[in-house]
């Protein structure tokens, strides 16, 4: 898990993204009302690591995250195409690093985790109503751990 790692274009995340890693999520890990962990993801063609801050919601011991991407579009957010491409990913939620495996809730799951979600951040009900795509529910399920020297 070393090698360099490209932050989010947008400024606000990626600055977000630093604050939370420098304070291992003290500052950034609620941020909107909403609990926000560091996903790191490889891409799908270039092969370099991605990270972003993102809300994200708990399903007993799994992760769930929602791929409206931060502007309404008719195509899916890169993180999420990389992700499908490349489902092992990175994970911090405060100061625990672990990887994941991701995978894009379907039929009754996915109804059950965007109402969590939902509630959690209503803002996607917004987004929804905007997009003419099914804007996916992402479950990321720990692998293993990260030693504490890593970062994602």
């Amino acid at each position: 898990m070393s090698g360099d790692v490209v932050d989010s274009p947008d400024r606000s995340v990626a600055e977000h993204v630093r604050r939370y890693l420098a304070t291992d999520g003290r500052d950034g890990h609620l941020e909107g009302g909403v609990p926000n962990l560091v996903l790191t993801v490889t891409g799908r063609t270039s092969g370099r690591r991605y990270r972003n801050a993102m809300f994200y919601g708990t399903d007993g011991d799994r992760y769930v995250l929602v791929a409206s991407g931060s502007a309404v579009t008719a195509t899916h957010p890169s993180w999420y195409r990389n992700l499908a491409a490349n489902p092992v990913v990175e994970v911090q939620v405060r100061g625990e690093r672990f990887t994941a495996t991701a995978r894009t809730a379907q039929g009754a799951e996915r109804r059950r985790l965007w109402a969590l979600m939902t509630t959690l951040a209503p803002v996607y009900l917004a987004y929804e109503e905007r997009t003419p795509r099914t804007i996916p529910v992402v479950v990321l399920e720990r692998t293993e751990g990260v030693s504490p020297g890593s970062r994602p």
